[in-house]
C-alpha cells in the first residue's frame, strides 16, 4: 500500500472528495485494515481464502472505497484489471494471480485456457484470465476515483489511459452481446451477472445438463458452509455452461442470434442490473471524455436509448419492478430479484416509475424499513427464498450501496439515510461479511470481504448529493474538481 501523507490545504472553493487529514473512526480503521490485508501490490483480492485472485466488478467497487485511503492505489486497482482486457474489448471476470496454487480456486486457469481457447477473441498472452465478464461498473468507478484527487489523476494521465479501454469494453457489450436484437446486453452465464445463484436463473438453467460432480472439485466448500453455497446440481450447470462457451472459443453471436436459443448457447438472459450499470457507466464515460476535452453527447444519447430499451423490454407494471428476460424462451422470468431494483440508480427513470420501485423496495417482497434493515437479494415471499444461501435471499452490501444511491437520487433522503445507517451498522457488526441474513444481520460467506469494507469507507465519507441528472452540484456549476 502506498503511504499517502497529508498535503497542504487546497485553495478555497475547490472541492476534493479525498481528504487524508480527516480523523478516521474505529469502523474506518477496521475497514481500511481489510483492504490492506487484501492488497497484493497491484490489486485487491475480495477474500484471501475464498477468492484469492482479482475479480472484475469487485475491483470496481473496491476502487470506489480505496479512493478515500489512497487515490493512487485506487487508480492502480483499475489499471491492473484493464491491463488484462482482451483484444475484442471484453474485461474478464477473473484475472489470475500466477503465484496462487491451481487448487486454491475452481474454475482455475487450466479450466478456462484463456491463452489458447481465447486466442481468436484476443485473450492476452502474458496473463491468464477467465473468458466471461461481469457487470460494467468500471467507468463509474474510474470517474469517482478521478474526482477523489483530480490533480493526481491529471498528472498521471489516469483518465487518458483508461478511457480507450473503457470505450472498447462498452463497445464489446453493445455490439457483441445484443443477443436478443433489441439493444440490451445479454449475459451468457450466471457468473457474468454477478448474482450467481439467484432464483432468477433457475428457469433458463433448467435447460442445461449439469457436468458430473466427479468432473470438478469445488474449492469454495472449504471456505464456507455448504448450506450457504450453491448446490452441486447448480454448480454442475455453471461448469457445463462455462465449458461450452470455452469450447466455442468464447465466441459471441450478436444481432439477434439468440432468438432461437441455438447460437447463443443454452443460457442468454437480459438482466436489468447489468444493463442499468452499463447505462450509469455510459453516463460516467461521457463525463470522462468531456474532462479529456472531447464531446460526450453521443454517450449521453446512447444512455438515453438504453434506458428506453430497458423500460420497454424489462419493466413489469404488475410486479412493480424490472424482470429478467430469457432470450432463448423469448419471455420474462417471473422472479423478483434485487437485480430488478438496481435501475433505481438511473436519473432518467420517469418519476412515477421510480416511485413504484421505491414502494416495491419497501413493500412486502423486500421489506426495507419494515421487516428487513437491508434489501434482500430475492423476494421474501418467493418459494425459493433462503436467508442464508448465496444470492437466494441474503442481503449484499454492493446492491444495497447502489440502492442507497438510487433512493437519494430520487429524493428519498430519509430512506437513504436509514439504509446508510443500516449498512454501516451491519458491516461493523458482521466483521465486513460477504453477505448477511436480511432479517438478523447474521454474517454469511467470507469474513473481511473486500467490497463490504470498501463501500463502508465510501459511506463513511461525505459526498455530494446527486440530483435527478446524476450530476453533483459542483458539476452543474461547471467546477472541474
Amino acid at each position: 500500500m502506498d503511504r499517502t501523507v497529508p498535503r497542504a490545504p487546497r485553495p478555497a472553493g475547490r472541492t476534493v472528495a479525498y481528504d487524508p487529514s480527516a480523523a478516521p473512526s474505529g469502523l474506518h480503521v477496521r475497514a481500511a485494515a481489510v483492504l490492506e490485508a487484501g492488497w497484493t501490490g497491484s490489486s485487491t483480492v475480495p477474500s484471501r481464502g475464498l477468492y484469492p485472485h482479482q475479480w472484475s466488478w469487485d475491483s470496481a467497487f473496491i476502487a470506489i472505497g480505496l479512493r478515500h485511503l489512497s487515490p493512487l492505489r485506487a487508480q492502480t486497482e483499475l489499471e491492473t484489471l484493464l491491463a488484462a482486457q482482451w483484444a475484442d474489448g471484453r474485461v474478464p471476470h477473473i484475472v489470475f494471480n500466477p503465484s496462487v496454487p491451481l487448487d486454491a480456486y475452481f474454475p482455475s486457469p487450466d479450466f478456462w485456457r484463456s491463452s489458447t481457447a481465447g486466442r481468436a477473441a484476443g485473450a492476452p498472452r502474458t496473463v491468464q484470465t477467465s473468458g466471461i465478464v461481469q457487470p460494467p461498473v468500471h467507468a463509474l468507478a474510474a470517474w469517482l476515483v478521478h474526482l477523489a484527487d483530480p490533480g493526481l489523476s491529471r498528472a498521471r494521465g489516469f483518465l487518458a489511459r483508461v478511457a480507450p479501454r473503457l470505450a472498447a469494453w462498452h463497445r464489446y457489450l453493445l455490439h457483441r452481446r445484443d443477443l436478443g436484437g433489441a439493444g440490451l446486453v445479454s449475459v451468457v452465464h450466471p457468473w457474468e451477472q454477478g448474482m450467481d445463484n439467484s432464483p432468477c436463473w433457475d428457469r433458463p438453467l433448467s435447460r442445461v445438463t449439469p457436468a458430473p460432480a466427479r468432473s470438478f472439485r469445488r474449492a469454495d466448500l472449504a471456505h464456507g458452509s455448504p448450506a450457504d453455497r450453491p448446490t452441486d446440481l447448480d454448480y454442475g450447470r455453471y461448469v457445463r455452461l462455462a465449458a461450452g462457451y470455452r469450447d466455442r472459443g468464447y465466441a459471441d453471436e450478436p444481432g439477434g442470434a439468440g432468438r432461437d436459443g441455438r447460437s447463443s448457447g443454452d443460457f442468454a438472459v437480459e438482466d436489468p442490473a447489468f444493463n442499468a450499470l452499463l447505462i450509469a457507466s455510459e453516463q460516467a464515460l461521457a463525463r470522462i471524455v468531456r474532462e479529456l476535452g472531447a464531446d460526450g453527447s453521443a454517450r449521453l444519447d446512447r444512455a438515453e436509448r438504453l434506458t428506453a430499451a430497458l423500460l420497454e423490454r424489462l419493466w413489469d407494471p404488475a410486479a412493480g419492478m424490472f424482470l429478467c428476460r430469457d432470450v432463448r424462451a423469448g419471455e420474462p422470468i417471473p422472479e423478483r430479484g434485487v437485480s430488478g431494483l438496481v435501475p433505481l440508480l438511473l436519473p432518467g427513470l420517469p418519476r412515477d416509475l421510480a416511485a413504484t420501485l421505491v414502494r416495491t423496495v419497501c413493500g412486502p417482497h423486500f421489506g426495507l424499513g419494515g421487516t428487513t434493515r437491508l434489501v434482500p437479494s430475492y423476494d421474501l415471499l418467493g418459494e425459493a427464498f433462503d436467508p442464508h444461501r448465496y444470492w437466494r435471499g441474503p442481503a449484499w452490501f454492493n446492491t444495497n450501496w447502489l440502492l442507497e444511491r438510487g433512493l437519494r437520487l430520487h429524493g428519498e433522503r430519509g430512506r437513504a439515510d436509514a439504509l446508510r445507517k443500516g449498512l454501516l451498522h451491519t458491516a461493523g457488526a458482521s466483521g465486513f461479511a460477504e453477505y448477511v441474513d436480511p432479517y438478523t444481520g447474521q454474517a454469511c460467506g467470507a469474513a473481511g470481504f473486500g467490497w463490504t469494507a470498501a463501500l463502508t469507507l465510501d459511506l463513511l465519507h461525505d459526498r455530494p448529493a446527486w440530483d435527478r441528472n446524476g450530476l453533483t452540484a459542483n458539476e452543474q456549476r461547471g467546477d472541474r474538481g
